[in-house]
């Protein structure tokens, strides 16, 4: 594992996604301050967040593992994200883009998770 996590694939979609969040969520209303707008916000940044520590790891085992922390935190944030679109807070549009976007994250993610499930026989 010589890359850098900044070199990842997934881990660039994934801050492609934090920031996404971070600009619709600056339109919530401001008493979800605490609520939803923290919460979703803290769900994206948990998934390169992972993705990074688990590449800083000393084997696939454990990045594997991070990887699969930083899965659970993307379908938290597309809960969130429905939860949003729901209470009005998120127009439809915005959240087909968000859930759009949280879908590749995921589709690369499950590809890593299952190469590294290959390599190392688990």
């Amino acid at each position: 594992m010589g890359k850098s996590y900044r070199d990842l694939v997934v881990w660039q979609k994934a801050m492609d996604l934090v920031t996404a969040t971070y600009r619709i969520t600056a339109r919530f209303p401001r008493e979800e301050t605490y609520g939803l707008t923290s919460q979703l916000r803290r769900a994206a940044v948990s998934i390169p967040s992972n993705i990074a520590e688990g590449q800083g790891r000393r084997g696939l085992a454990e990045f594997r593992h991070f990887l699969r922390q930083a899965s659970g935190s993307l379908m938290e944030l597309e809960t969130q994200v429905l939860i949003a679109e729901r209470l009005g807070y998120v127009t439809s549009s915005d959240a087909r883009d968000l859930l759009q976007s949280a879908a590749e994250v995921g589709k690369v993610l499950n590809g890593l998770v299952n190469s590294l499930q290959k390599s190392i026989g688990n």
